[in-house]
């Protein structure tokens, strides 16, 4: 019986509480619209949507992402909601680089430490309403 226990285990981000919500974009809607061409990110900035809002891109085919907006790599506090400049956001803390295809830092410096991707949400498309929840 005990051989069959592990220590291994999938390390949850320690940085970012699990929140859950739901969050509809009407693609019909000015604000949303960019949503409506590939590779144009919309940063969604509103209380009642993940932690510090969401970044949401269309892929194409129908297919949508949507992250985090809040720097996964501490504690949100006042420089950690991230900015957004192309497909990629930037974290004003400490100039974390992430890009909003797959999430991954694009500058992950090289001292050993532990370092977290974004937060992925999970998504679905119909009609024209991107739903993006957690």
């Amino acid at each position: 019986l005990f051989l069959s226990c592990s220590t291994d285990r999938v390390s949850s981000n320690p940085y970012l509480q699990d929140v859950g919500f739901r969050f509809d974009l009407n693609l019909n809607l000015p604000l949303y619209s960019p949503l409506s061409n590939h590779f144009n990110p919309v940063y969604v900035n509103n209380a009642a949507a993940g932690i510090r809002g969401f970044f949401v891109m269309n892929l194409g085919s129908d297919r949508f992402i949507a992250w985090e907006a809040s720097c996964p790599n501490h504690v949100p506090n006042d420089c950690s909601t991230m900015t957004l400049n192309g497909i990629v956001v930037t974290c004003s803390c400490e100039g974390y680089e992430y890009n909003l295809v797959n999430g991954q830092l694009q500058n992950r410096p090289n001292d050993g430490g532990r370092y977290y991707e974004l937060l992925l949400y999970q998504s679905t498309f119909n009609g024209n309403v991107v739903s993006v929840f957690n």
